[in-house]
């Protein structure tokens, strides 16, 4: 409707500015016989106001025809949009209805997802399948995604309640992984191009007028990410499903998607490219490596490493670095560092500190800790402390972030009776599939590494 309006007034306009210009050129012969102190119009001045006049009349039709065609669409498009913006306030009364509404698994509320999935599978339950059928309609309504996945699947994706819980249990979560570009993988497919300029071309100064201008063709080459299965399982009893006063199914599956966080974490920060593992960062090919050798380490002499890895990324990347990772011990350590006076060189940001090496924001885990050189320090227990020489050092990651792309798939969720049917065991089984590269981008990750790095004391 718009394109068309717009339309229409362009028309109008244009057929306005032929009328006011055909009007000026019959003034225009009038004005000449004024001039010429002549009474009346020559044959051919005759001859040429008349075809002027009768121009203007028929411009003048248009115009009007114009004018009520648009004042037609005009009005039509008030009422549409009237009508759109009511449809919207009754949409949005709907939704705020529908939040209101119960899921049909909730916390406490005594239902059990996976009790429902196995009832359903096994027993052919009609309720149980009515439930679960329901959540397919709740996980719909949310229009939301489990770990940026589709929701693809109905009551085979858990509720969100669920996922959440998952994140609270005592294991090492995904800080690394929740730091980069997270993206859905697409459907489909094994792997993941990425085409890549390796030479580009190029500009000179021409030395002289025709002369040549430079040419320098581009040659490009391609990243590939593998798609890789993280999955996991647990055979349970199915009488501690339909009689445990405990929702047991619930525990497990907690269980099973911190396991799988950790596990997403720990391959974006050290898989093998082997045996199913994604290529980590640590891994990748062409990030810049700073070596901090050192028998007696100090946090003054790391100091001087930390600078080198940020303008590495400055120089190769030409963009600046947005996040330092780094194992809590690590982090400690520079909280424990002592200036000669016994003062720290790490100090609380409540001190509003003069010349401090860094600023320790606030006493959290797996998240932003602190500043050093005017970046965050996330800590991520899952960067690995058997390294180097005497196999217990660590490293420290200096990364623009959003360079590094993890693709993840939804997590899905099966219950298996036939495998442990002959001894009533059902087999509980989450997996999903999960792509990542660091090398888009290689300069945008500096690593720092090497004896200086052992384990610390305190």
């Amino acid at each position: 409707m718009d394109d068309v309006l717009k339309r229409l007034m362009a028309r109008l306009s244009a057929a306005i500015e032929e009328r006011d210009a055909t009007m000026k050129s019959r003034a225009a012969i009038v004005e000449v016989a004024k001039q010429e102190l002549r009474d009346d119009l020559n044959d051919e001045e005759e001859t040429e106001f008349r075809a002027l006049t009768d121009k203007v009349k028929d411009t003048d039709a248009e115009i009007r025809s114009l004018e009520e065609r648009v004042a037609e669409l005009s009005d039509e498009d008030d009422r549409t949009k009237r009508a759109a913006s009511a449809q919207r306030r009754l949409k949005a009364v709907d939704a705020s209805l529908r939040v209101n509404e119960r899921r049909t698994y909730e916390a406490g509320n005594g239902k059990s997802y996976f009790a429902d999935l196995v009832r359903s599978t096994i027993l052919h339950d009609d309720e149980a399948r009515g439930r679960l059928q329901n959540h397919a309609q709740d996980v719909e309504q949310e229009q939301r995604d489990l770990t940026r996945v589709d929701t693809a699947g109905g009551y085979f994706v858990p509720p969100k309640w669920l996922i959440d819980q998952a994140i609270d249990i005592a294991r090492a979560g995904r800080p690394f992984a929740n730091l980069i570009s997270n993206q859905p993988l697409p459907p489909g497919t094994d792997s993941i191009n990425i085409p890549k300029i390796t030479t580009g071309t190029a500009t000179a100064i021409q030395t002289a007028d025709n002369a040549a201008v430079q040419e320098t063709d581009i040659v490009d080459t391609v990243v590939t990410a593998g798609v890789k299965t993280i999955a996991g399982q647990q055979d349970v009893a199915i009488q501690l499903l339909d009689q445990s006063p405990v929702a047991f199914d619930e525990l497990i599956f907690r269980d099973l998607m911190a396991d799988y966080a950790t596990k997403v974490n720990l391959q974006v920060l050290s898989g093998t490219n082997a045996a199913g593992q994604v290529q980590g960062t640590l891994g990748t090919t062409g990030i810049n490596a700073v070596t901090y050798t050192d028998a007696t380490p100090t946090v003054g002499e790391l100091y001087a490493k930390l600078a080198d890895a940020v303008q590495q990324i400055h120089t190769g990347r030409f963009l600046p670095p947005t996040v330092i990772v780094m194992h809590p011990r690590r982090w400690g350590w520079f909280l424990a560092a002592l200036d000669s006076s016994n003062r720290p060189l790490v100090v609380p940001n409540a001190n509003n500190p003069m010349n401090a090496m860094g600023i320790n924001d606030v006493t959290a885990s797996q998240q932003v800790v602190g500043t050093i050189m005017g970046l965050p320090v996330v800590t991520d227990p899952s960067i690995p402390t058997n390294v180097g020489v005497g196999v217990n050092e660590d490293q420290i990651i200096v990364m623009r972030a959003s360079d590094l792309v993890l693709w993840e798939s939804g997590i899905k969720s099966r219950v298996l009776p036939d495998v442990g049917s002959g001894t009533l065991t059902v087999r509980l089984q989450v997996y999903g599939y999960v792509a990542f590269t660091a090398a888009r981008l290689p300069k945008s990750v500096s690593v720092i590494s090497g004896t200086g790095l052992v384990a610390p004391t305190f």
